[in-house]
């Protein structure tokens, strides 16, 4: 059995840990589209916070675009993996292609899921930044250091379930975070999808329709 049945059963789980948050007006969960959505609509309505979306890409090795050679973000930040472009000889062109390709895919994204709305500001808040599993950890990576930028309060990094080494890695360094919840970290960890009963990706308009229902729900609040 896989410790999770979907992405909304990881969000509550996940929720359960992150109790402390609840209720403070100065929360902001940010989710990485498109699995990362499911995740945080659950933690956000459990934790009464606002949820936005942070938009950033993975950055694929041409040939191989399911391995990631890194990541960029919607403002501007691109976080790559030295040791992964030299070992495999990945020239600046090839990159530069890769990286044009993935700003548009973000522009299109950022226009698909938010309009004209403005984003959450996190500025003096505590940002925490969700998604459905790291493996690399590339697309969450370039999402801290971009966050950073901002000056948050406190960065956050949620997840379900991690590589070891990643959810380490999030603890330390440049790239750290002030906190990070791993629920799982499975030996030999593989591929975040083995660890979902569910493991469909949201569609576009599944993403716009939990962003809206989450807009709604804290309007009322």
């Amino acid at each position: 059995m896989a410790p999770f049945r979907d992405r909304a059963d990881a969000g509550r789980k996940l929720a359960a840990v992150l109790h402390e948050y609840a209720g403070r007006p100065d929360v902001r969960v940010l989710a990485l589209p498109r699995g990362g959505v499911p995740v945080g609509y659950e933690i956000a309505r459990a934790l009464h916070a606002p949820l936005d979306i942070f938009l950033v890409r993975k950055l694929g090795l041409p040939g191989h675009e399911e391995f990631a050679m890194g990541a960029i973000a919607s403002d501007g930040v691109v976080v790559l993996d030295d040791d992964v472009i030299r070992k495999l000889g990945v020239d600046r062109h090839s990159i530069e292609v890769v990286i044009a390709r993935e700003r548009r895919e973000l522009e299109r994204r950022e226009f698909a899921y938010r309009g004209d709305r403005p984003e959450v500001d996190v500025h003096g808040c505590i940002a925490i930044v969700v998604d459905d599993g790291l493996a690399t950890g590339s697309t969450m990576r370039a999402a801290v250091r971009a966050l950073k930028a901002e000056k948050p309060l406190r960065i956050v990094v949620a997840v379900p379930v991690a590589a070891p080494e990643t959810c380490r890695s999030f603890r330390e360094g440049n790239d750290a975070a002030d906190e990070v919840v791993c629920l799982a970290t499975p030996e030999p960890f593989q591929a975040v999808g083995l660890w979902y009963d569910v493991f469909d990706q949201p569609s576009d308009d599944e993403v716009r329709a939990l962003l809206n229902s989450a807009r709604e729900y804290s309007t009322q609040q």
